[in-house]
């Protein structure tokens, strides 16, 4: 079933009278499950029929088994079993990660040698809104393109597979693991390379977060051709790889044509 007539059906269900009948509805899976999560967090007009309407999205989109026909339809895709062409981790690929960088900026699991418990890894392994979880046990921290670089070359070489995470701040659990895949996260990849003022280039790391790109700006005259609720914690990085919107897209057009180049 899909999510259309999911919500047709429900709409359909309603009182007659109700506003919501000659509303037009479009939402994303996305979207539906966090209205679901936090519509507790809201207070709606007395006789709203959005109570009601919840129920009855919720009671249609389960099945009697507890099956998401939601999940079903979207979720199809996701892989059940790990593939195992993809090497498991052992302590000699930590020992070849720790080539590239300082054990100060890794978290490694103690099955693997490392220190690192389930609690430290959780934040990694889990999406922002607490439905998708993976079981890395390994995060690298580069703090340049070059260590980068050779982290992907060394996993390309033996088949590990990676995951590289920004802000985590998607709906649909694209920056976390699947499995145990190494996270690549670039959080440290946070500086300002410059900024020409005649032109407006500005050169910085992936894992700058918007927030502080838009403040560095205003400080010199300039704007950020994107703002977005999750400014205070998603990273350009992010923004560029899914070409995020916002409230300046009208404005600015799309965010793919505001960027002059990557280093990769």
């Amino acid at each position: 079933m899909s999510l259309q007539h999911t919500l047709s059906r429900a709409l359909k269900a309603l009182p007659r009278h109700s506003a919501l009948k000659s509303a037009s509805v479009c939402l994303t899976p996305a979207l539906l499950r966090f209205s679901q999560i936090r519509s507790a967090s809201y207070s709606t007009p007395a006789g709203s029929k959005l109570p009601v309407l919840r129920q009855r999205l919720s009671a249609l989109n389960t099945t009697k088994s507890g099956n998401s026909f939601i999940n079903k339809r979207y979720m199809a895709h996701a892989a059940k079993t790990r593939d195992p062409k993809f090497k498991q981790l052992t302590a000699a690929d930590v020992g070849k990660f720790e080539e590239f960088l300082p054990k100060s900026r890794m978290l490694v699991s103690q099955e693997l040698g490392g220190s690192a418990d389930a609690k430290d890894l959780e934040g990694f392994n889990t999406d922002w809104i607490d439905k998708y979880k993976g079981k890395s046990q390994v995060v690298l921290f580069p703090i340049n393109a070059q260590e980068v670089s050779q982290i992907l070359k060394y996993c390309n070489s033996e088949k590990i597979a990676v995951v590289p995470q920004g802000g985590n701040t998607d709906l649909v659990g694209a920056s976390v693991p699947v499995f145990d895949e190494v996270i690549i996260s670039l959080q440290k990849m946070n500086k300002v390379r410059s900024l020409d003022q005649d032109s407006g280039a500005l050169v910085c790391d992936a894992g700058c977060v918007l927030e502080v790109l838009d403040n560095y700006l205003a400080d010199h005259g300039l704007t950020m051709p994107l703002d977005l609720g999750a400014k205070g914690s998603c990273h350009i990085g992010g923004n560029v790889s899914t070409n995020a919107g916002g409230i300046r897209y009208l404005k600015y057009g799309s965010l793919h044509g505001s960027v002059l180049g990557l280093e990769a």
